[in-house]
């Protein structure tokens, strides 16, 4: 098991500088961080891959299509720009020394069409499959994450995940769970991990209230105890946001504080992954 944190646990912006965030994660001792491609260009990855390197730390990445890259869209261009989009992220991502990509892959983030879901599904399929040598080429996995009913109509559930990553014909294609979604919109936590069955790549963890884990009602022993039955030995990463009044915040509806600052949230978050994962 290998034990991450998002970076955006310290920015305001999503372009903030991390190299003293680097620091931070590397002197806390996580393995590796997680860094958002939003704000990302070629010449910002390959130093950043460096300065991560430097830290002897390891990364992963996420990502999101905006609706100008709609893979789900009627617009047959908007499809391209998508799937092209898409091949310029997993090249990023090569860039900067990760083999994981994961996010929300398949459509724009808080958008709604459920009059269309079955063909934007298949939209998604479709156009998800078309990366398969790209992810070969550059040695990338990419997620799908299942997000809760108020961000997305599409993908609610490990299921649903695991459906449309079996539904590409890429083995390079698998599932991001996340315990923020997971503990609204599954029944049992543990069933629902076992559901992706061998297509879980990434696993992010935080509290219901998206604030450091441990400190809320997430069931973590059912959680631990379906990552154990899945013999997961992957990425666990912290995704916590807790500072309002910012841009990043705002993005993510953080409204008030949720912990007492970012670099006491990451040790603690730490703390209670080696405690519960091993």
């Amino acid at each position: 098991m290998k034990y991450g944190i998002h970076a955006g646990l310290w920015m305001a912006e999503w372009t903030d500088d991390l190299a003293p965030i680097l620091g931070k994660i590397a002197d806390l001792g996580f393995d590796g961080v997680e860094v958002s491609l939003l704000g990302m260009t070629e010449d910002r990855a390959a130093n950043l891959g460096k300065m991560i390197a430097d830290h002897e730390l390891e990364a992963t990445c996420s990502d999101g299509l905006s609706p100008a890259h709609d893979i789900t869209s009627a617009d047959p261009a908007v499809r391209v720009a998508g799937v092209a989009y898409l091949r310029w992220a997993i090249e990023m991502t090569a860039r900067l020394g990760s083999r994981g990509l994961a996010g929300v892959t398949y459509a724009p983030w808080g958008q709604y069409d459920p009059a269309r879901m079955d063909e934007r599904l298949a939209l998604a399929a479709e156009s998800l499959g078309m990366l398969d040598n790209t992810l070969k080429e550059n040695d990338i996995r990419l997620g799908i994450e299942a997000l809760n009913r108020f961000e997305t109509d599409l993908v609610n559930t490990a299921v649903q995940a695991t459906a449309l990553a079996r539904a590409t014909g890429s083995d390079r294609v698998g599932v991001l769970l996340d315990t923020f979604h997971m503990n609204m919109e599954e029944k049992d936590m543990a069933s629902a991990i076992g559901d992706t069955s061998n297509h879980l790549f990434h696993f992010h963890i935080s509290e219901n209230d998206r604030g450091v884990p441990g400190t809320g009602h997430i069931p973590w022993d059912r959680v631990a105890h379906g990552l154990n039955a899945a013999q997961y030995d992957g990425w666990i990463t912290a995704e916590m946001f807790i500072t309002p009044k910012t841009p990043a915040g705002r993005d993510l509806n953080i409204w008030r504080p949720l912990a007492e600052g970012p670099d006491q949230a990451a040790q603690q978050a730490l703390n209670f992954m080696r405690k519960t994962f091993g």
